[in-house]
């Protein structure tokens, strides 16, 4: 199996796309999703956050929860709102927002490429997480969230993908989050087939988003393919976007944290001072950190900006991150907060939310101080794969996301 392939997309009818189209099932909270789909019996938060039809205090892991979500994507393709196409298809997806655009291809992608790391990871997954997008895929018996690839510099490919997207598109919907999709179905034999060769002759390509998403893939096809040996099995390859890396948006993934181990404030800046200059911030449209090394800190209602000592930033991939710098000078030997996965004295906030909701956090109570963050780069990014490390929990936030519904790769 080539590293990409087209398929038989399940995706909205004509004209249907404003109705299906849902943010990705993970930006969610089941009652952000219960609201956003009040009044949408079409909306693909009923596949994706199908809790949402079930009572307030249902388990989202419940057998029951699978269930609802077979029996809605069942009942929006009986009733034409979903419909599969004939032939296998390559679908050219543009996101724009903000008058900034990423192109790429949606295709299924080798789970054989992914399991040799051809398809590169940077970051480790959670079984909990991963057991949910398993049951989710096989209760439905389909892939309904794409993942986020990046594919490194590749001028065939960008011509390609222009020529797909020069004539009319099939999908045009604008989300109210101000999020414009657009899709093109590109079913020419002969485009196909220069794409499938195109993206064929890319060593390697890097998961942007969606680990949990693609590891749960691998599973569901190692499960099936004792039972179902043939090459061409559909289980075989799991829903992808490709993008080109240059267009591709990382935001800031900023921390929260509970207490402060212990430590009063001015305790805090003393100990925090050993490793970075500190400097208050008094004009607040300046608090952002302006480039690498450089940190923004809400602490007892006043901004700070951190940089840190030059010196202790390291020349391996991983560690130089501006997410490892922070956590290996200031979260674990001061706050006390060793294994970010696990410890439920710090939370993430996404760019996209703006620095206003880190203070709110803290100002409320809630939390004792905040950090923001410089935006880890695509170049970063491809550095810790290329070198097989993993990233720090929560190193990248991108945006604008791949919308849920626009897309489905059911398993024949």
């Amino acid at each position: 199996m080539p590293l990409i392939s087209p398929f038989r997309a399940l995706r909205p009818a004509p004209q249907r796309a404003a109705d299906v189209l849902a943010p990705p099932y993970d930006v969610l909270s089941s009652p952000e999703a219960r609201q956003r789909a009040a009044g949408k019996p079409n909306s693909f938060l009923h596949v994706s956050k199908p809790e949402i039809d079930l009572p307030a205090d249902t388990d989202p892991y419940s057998a029951a929860v699978y269930a609802k979500a077979a029996e809605n994507l069942d009942r929006m393709s009986a009733d034409g709102v979903l419909i599969r196409d004939e032939q296998p298809c390559y679908y050219a997806y543009r996101l724009t927002r903000e008058g900034r655009t990423q192109t790429g291809i949606a295709a299924a992608a080798s789970v054989a490429d992914y399991a040799t790391n051809r398809i590169r990871k940077h970051e480790f997954t959670t079984p909990v997480k991963e057991d949910d997008r398993v049951r989710q895929i096989e209760a439905v018996n389909a892939e309904t969230g794409p993942v986020m690839i990046a594919y490194p510099a590749a001028p065939q490919i960008d011509a390609l993908i222009a020529a797909a997207t020069s004539g009319v598109t099939d999908v045009d919907v604008t989300a109210d989050d101000g999020v414009r999709h657009q899709m093109w179905v590109i079913s020419d034999a002969g485009a196909i087939a220069a794409i499938t060769a195109a993206f064929e002759a890319l060593p390697a390509v890097y998961i942007a988003d969606g680990h949990h998403r693609s590891a749960a893939a691998q599973r569901v096809s190692e499960a099936r393919a004792a039972a179902s040996p043939a090459a061409d099995a559909s289980h075989r390859a799991f829903l992808a976007v490709l993008f080109p890396h240059h267009e591709m948006t990382i935001l800031d993934y900023n921390r929260v944290i509970r207490d402060l181990n212990g430590l009063t404030p001015e305790e805090l800046l003393q100990r925090i001072n050993t490793d970075f200059r500190v400097q208050p911030v008094f004009d607040a449209t300046k608090r952002k950190p302006a480039g690498p090394g450089e940190f923004a800190m809400y602490l007892d209602g006043h901004w700070y900006k951190l940089a840190i000592d030059k010196g202790l930033v390291p020349s391996d991939p991983v560690g130089r991150l501006d997410v490892s710098l922070l956590a290996d000078n200031l979260i674990a030997p001061i706050l006390g907060i060793t294994d970010q996965r696990r410890d439920k004295r710090i939370d993430f906030v996404g760019g996209a939310r703006g620095l206003d909701e880190l203070a709110r956090r803290v100002d409320s109570g809630e939390m004792a101080v905040a950090f923001a963050l410089y935006p880890t780069s695509m170049e970063d990014l491809m550095a810790v794969a290329e070198a097989g490390e993993v990233m720090p929990p929560k190193s990248t936030w991108f945006e604008p996301k791949l919308a849920d519904g626009m897309v489905s790769h059911v398993l024949d």
